[in-house]
């Protein structure tokens, strides 16, 4: 009763206050709409009005930088070496120096002359022309590396596999292709310019899936979001004579998998100087160990952790800068958890400071087995009697190896990476054990004599390598080999 005689006396000012009330909701709306309808028309000319038309296998990021300026500015951040974190970052740093026992674990590779820690996708060209691994051919004829040494660090790669045909890329030599492969890791390796769909460029990819009865088109969003990374940061091994490109995925992704499938196939990536022992190589198994991981099986992709989105008014797109997720914790880890900055980062370190802790250990230890493999040949020791050592040094060096090549696996799969450092310091053990049984059968009471391997210098001299030969080498390489794959490269406008 109340209420209606109040409404009564009011009812001309609730009127009004309604009429308002509505006029201002309606404005608001029309805000909302416009603001809405303005930034649909803004994504519809970004992606409708490109400056440049790109057809086919366009290598010049800058050329889709036209297009595509938010995501072209980060991808330029690839180039920055500031970030630092407890356990390297991006800057350069050599390894070999850093720990000095891998020039031993090496010995008779490519990887004991020289081996640096990765600096971003712009540097992937430039690193694989400095370094020590790829040797100095001033001619064809000096070539140590195939072709195939090329194949993840440019998107000149896939225009020169469609023009000259995949198997015949492979095959041929590594300075061939010197003054073609100028462009760093790009947005030809990862996109389709029709539509800048993520694509894959790669053919390895495509054909282990093949050979695993899989149809990688039909791969969610999200699935290849991983997979384009997948394309390079893998297990993989140059096949035959014609060193083709292949991932070992055929029996599965575990390292056991991997060991499995090239027991079979009889591979081996090169016989040890010390130990003689077979050894196999691995290469950077890092999306095998993601998906093993915590992340990838809660669905995540490596995009979300090292390409957070970022806004631009109403465009959402990827940071293409492409770097340790504890640079922007607040754009990754924070996104999910809901910690402090400070113990995110603490939980990180506990992990990677206890695997790097054995990892140490095992390093130690299989220098020891293939310093003592080396004593009992130089005993006289027989094949026969070597046999179980050199098959034990084999998985212990390929255990330790697939475990610290991979990028970020210490946090990628914290207990699956500690699982396999377990066994390969095992399996080093068991190694060392065997040795002794050979030295016992041939009387020998001597003690294993320790080299001192305090320094890389050391180290890569007591495995026989003549590092100021290779350096000069290398030195006279770059100063007249290099300029004149850059110049033949602009003449023919391969370079911007």
């Amino acid at each position: 009763m109340k209420v209606k005689k109040y409404f009564e006396k009011h009812r001309v000012a609730l009127l009004w206050t309604l009429f308002a009330g509505t006029i201002v909701v309606v404005f608001l709306l029309g805000l909302l709409a416009a603001s809405v309808t303005e930034r649909r028309a803004e994504i519809a000319t970004l992606f409708n009005n490109k400056r440049v038309e790109i057809k086919g296998i366009e290598s010049r990021s800058e050329i889709w930088g036209e297009n595509y300026p938010r995501e072209f500015e980060t991808w330029i951040k690839t180039k920055e070496m500031e970030f630092e974190s407890k356990h390297n970052g991006n800057k350069f740093v050599d390894v070999l120096e850093m720990r000095p026992n891998m020039v031993v674990l090496w010995a008779g590779y490519a990887f004991s002359r020289d081996y640096s820690a990765p600096r971003g996708h712009a540097y992937a060209v430039e690193d694989v022309v400095h370094t020590l691994r790829t040797g100095a051919p001033m001619t064809i004829e000096e070539n140590m590396q195939p072709a195939t040494c090329w194949a993840c660090k440019s998107p000149d790669v896939p225009r020169l596999m469609a023009e000259v045909g995949i198997e015949n890329f492979y095959k041929s030599k590594w300075s061939e292709f010197g003054h073609e492969v100028v462009n760093p890791i790009g947005c030809a390796d990862c996109h389709n310019p029709e539509n800048m769909n993520i694509a894959i460029s790669r053919p390895a990819l495509t054909e282990a899936f093949d050979r695993m009865g899989k149809d990688i088109s039909k791969s969610t969003i999200q699935d290849r979001r991983s997979l384009a990374c997948a394309q390079c940061h893998v297990e993989y091994y140059f096949k035959g004579d014609g060193k083709y490109l292949t991932f070992p995925w055929d029996k599965g992704m575990t390292a056991e998998d991997m060991e499995k499938y090239y027991d079979e196939v009889g591979f081996t990536d090169w016989i040890h100087t010390l130990s003689k022992a077979p050894m196999l190589k691995a290469q950077h198994p890092d999306y095998e160990l993601f998906m093993m991981g915590p992340h990838a099986q809660r669905g995540l992709s490596c995009a979300d952790c090292h390409m957070p989105y970022k806004s631009d008014g109403a465009i959402k797109y990827s940071d293409h800068h492409l770097v340790s997720p504890l640079l922007y914790i607040d754009r990754t880890c924070q996104t999910c958890h809901r910690d402090s900055e400070e113990n995110l980062l603490k939980y990180v370190y506990e992990y990677q400071d206890k695997i790097l802790e054995t990892r140490d250990r095992v390093e130690e230890e299989l220098v020891k087995a293939h310093v003592g493999a080396k004593f009992a040949w130089d005993k006289g020791a027989t094949e026969k009697q070597m046999e179980p050592v050199l098959k034990l040094l084999r998985a212990a060096q390929w255990r330790w190896d697939f475990a610290v090549a991979s990028h970020g696996a210490s946090f990628h799969a914290p207990v699956e990476t500690q699982r396999i450092l377990s066994h390969s310091l095992d399996k080093s053990y068991q190694a060392q054990l065997e040795v002794n049984k050979v030295l016992k059968q041939l009387g020998v009471t001597e003690e294993i004599p320790v080299p001192d391997i305090s320094t890389k210098e050391k180290a890569q001299q007591y495995i026989g390598l003549d590092m100021p030969k290779l350096k000069g080498a290398k030195d006279k390489f770059i100063a007249e080999k290099v300029p004149e794959w850059l110049a033949k490269a602009r003449e023919n406008k391969r370079l911007l």
